[in-house]
């Protein structure tokens, strides 16, 4: 098996998702802070080519520390369960998505439709405020909550020298009563990020944007496209 990643920056690497790992999967990054970080899993079957990809980055899978969940969707969960089993590492969640994770809720999770049986999992730590700091012995991943595709999404964002990366994952959508969603809130959280006024932007389908100037054109596209069908919020 030939392990395949691109570089987004220092210390960032994307190592899954279609042409590296699987095309079920959604993009996966894995962060060098002194300790392992990875966002984001894979639907799952995929995981053997994502450790080797991994590897091919410089890094050591079986020293994973930290997995965050940035939702609940299938195609960004479905190895979490197995990855717990090799690695024990911590995993990471917002309290509002944890449910449906920790019993792979075939609706919710999107797995029905993915053909996934999915093993649910247990989060290790919560995010249950606005903001929260994961702490790394070379780094930190500041955690927002922005709901609107699912109630719990969340965005990562890191400083990588004097640029600013954030790991944004669905924004583009889709939304659906199925999992929650809730396009009011979802347009309030693709402000927040607008406000951050990243360098780098990386999507969970549509790849990494970059400089500012795209980060903030792709986002607003992405309002515009969705502001003519912005129902009331959906009551979960």
């Amino acid at each position: 098996m030939i392990g395949r990643h691109d570089r987004i920056a220092e210390r960032v690497f994307m190592v899954g998702g279609s042409g590296l790992s699987d095309g079920a999967d959604c993009l996966v990054y894995a962060l060098d802070l002194g300790d392992l970080a990875l966002i984001d899993c894979g639907a799952g079957s995929s995981w053997p080519q994502i450790r080797t990809n991994i590897r091919s980055a410089g890094q050591n899978p079986d020293e994973l520390h930290t997995l965050v969940l940035t939702h609940a969707h299938v195609d960004h969960i479905g190895s979490a369960a197995r990855i717990k089993t090799e690695t024990n590492c911590r995993i990471v969640a917002h309290a509002n998505d944890a449910p449906a994770i920790e019993s792979g809720d075939p609706g919710f999770t999107v797995a029905g439709l993915y053909g996934v049986d999915l093993q649910g999992i247990k989060p290790d730590y919560l995010m249950k405020t606005e903001e929260e700091t994961l702490q790394f012995r070379k780094g930190e991943l500041k955690l927002i909550h922005t709901p609107g595709h699912t109630p719990g999404s969340i965005a990562v964002v890191y400083q990588s020298g004097e640029e600013r990366i954030i790991f944004g994952q669905d924004i583009h959508g889709p939304f659906s009563p199925a999992f929650g969603s809730d396009l009011n809130a979802w347009k309030k959280s693709m402000q927040k990020l607008i406000d951050l006024k990243a360098d780098i932007l990386c999507e969970g389908h549509f790849g990494v944007f970059r400089p500012a100037s795209e980060v903030k054109k792709f986002i607003q596209e992405q309002l515009a496209a969705h502001k003519s069908m912005m129902p009331k919020p959906i009551p979960l």
